[in-house]
């Protein structure tokens, strides 16, 4: 039997019902499993619910301290009183638990540019998170998928979790890239064609020889952005390119992973790359994208650099390639924000926090901050950001009266300069 990617995975960490002798028999979609899972993550808005879920199950422990990953990202540095008990809840628990994976200011950075840098990561391996965009680190050949706080709960306690097999969605991407078309300009022509809930329930699955063009970081923004067409998870093989960022980092040996040869899909979705060229998602949907091209009279109030989608150091030096030597623009609000605390040091030892600060730009510490509307550059009725993030739902920044529109670094920080939506080109 030819198997997909989700397909390998969740049959090799299929729990045994009584009476089976094990997971001999691979796993179809539809079937209800029981999974053993090797990290279960929260953050400062969600693992205070799974804490209090944990607790009514009357255990002291949870089931593993070294594979519950606790990040405090969303309102920290806190923002106010209430955020600040959020983090304490974490902390108390983290302490209580001895757990060994908890990460909090001056240490920490958003746990979806986090828990990959750490090496916490490998093919093969099934994560739950309660927060949507775990599915990020299915760029290394994992199964990430995002749940509520009350199903991690029960997963910090008993290392597992149940699940319907899905369907997977193949994504094969062909053809060569064009300049400034990347990682967050695919993902986006990709929920263009799906919609926003065309991939419900079902794993993408993202394959093709355009892959060798595809950085890691690339792949990671394709795979966080899965959830916006409703995915479970966004898979990419764990190719040389994985295993090549995974070397160093990931304490166990690791190896090449893909789908089989001839492995069925629900659907395959073939895709020129060589005829998308740098596209912004208008309001108040990821599936409302265009070219920026045809965009370029919209003026923006803010352009946000980074988040959990973005925030990487090649979308870093992405920006500070067209930033560099020019100026933000008087009207608009240009915020940089590096995805953890590795990537804001690197961007100082390269130099390219001098380049945001020259162009006029602010510089934060890791926050998820302004991407679901938390701090760090709320927007006020009226106003309009150009934001490298994942969502543009109505009042996801801010003021219910608020616009967002997504892209990509390049396209962001471009129109930073120019006041308005602008293609690189146009400033360079």
């Amino acid at each position: 039997m030819t198997l997909t990617m989700a397909e390998k995975i969740l049959s090799s960490r299929r729990v045994p019902r009584q009476g089976q002798t094990g997971a001999d028999e691979p796993v179809q979609p539809g079937d209800l499993i029981e999974v053993a899972v090797d990290l279960v993550l929260a953050n400062d808005i969600t693992a205070p619910i799974a804490i209090r879920e944990f607790s009514t199950l009357g255990l002291d422990t949870v089931f593993d301290p070294d594979v519950v990953v606790l990040v405090a990202d969303h309102f920290t540095p806190n923002k106010d009183i209430a955020s600040a008990e959020q983090a304490a809840i974490l902390r108390r628990f983290a302490k209580d638990q001895r757990i060994a994976h908890y990460y909090d200011v001056g240490r920490m950075g958003i746990e979806h540019v986090l828990l990959h840098e750490l090496g916490l990561v490998t093919p093969g391996s099934v994560i739950v998170g309660a927060d949507s965009h775990t599915c990020t680190v299915g760029a290394l050949g994992a199964f990430a998928t995002g749940m509520g706080s009350t199903d991690i709960g029960v997963a910090m306690a008993t290392g597992c979790v149940w699940m319907r097999v899905p369907e997977t969605i193949r994504v094969d991407l062909q053809g060569k890239l064009n300049p400034w078309v990347g990682g967050k300009d695919l993902i986006l022509e990709t929920i263009s064609v799906l919609g926003v809930s065309g991939a419900t329930y079902q794993v993408l699955e993202f394959g093709g020889t355009a892959l060798e063009q595809l950085s890691i970081e690339a792949r990671f923004t394709i795979s966080n952005m899965a959830i916006e067409a409703g995915a479970k998870a966004g898979l990419f093989p764990a190719d040389k390119i994985a295993l090549a960022y995974l070397d160093g980092r990931a304490s166990v040996e690791v190896h090449e992973m893909a789908a089989d040869d001839n492995a069925q899909y629900a659907r395959v979705l073939k895709m020129d790359v060589a005829a998308i060229e740098p596209l912004v998602a208008m309001p108040h949907l990821p599936e409302n994208v265009i070219p920026v091209r045809e965009a370029t009279s919209v003026p923006v109030d803010q352009a946000v650099i980074g988040s959990c989608t973005n925030g990487r150091i090649e979308d870093l030096r992405a920006a500070a390639e067209i930033l560099r030597g020019r100026k933000v623009h008087a009207d608009v609000r240009c915020i940089v924000i590096p995805g953890s605390r590795q990537v804001q040091l690197a961007a100082a030892r390269e130099g390219l926090i001098e380049v945001f600060l020259e162009a006029g730009a602010a510089v934060s510490t890791p926050t998820c901050g302004p991407c679901l509307g938390g701090h760090m550059g709320v927007l006020a009725a009226g106003e309009r950001a150009v934001s490298t993030t994942n969502r543009n739902f109505r009042g996801r920044m801010g003021s219910l009266d608020s616009e967002v529109v997504l892209a990509g670094p390049a396209v962001a920080a471009a129109s930073a300069i120019a006041g308005r939506l602008a293609h690189p080109e146009e400033v360079l």
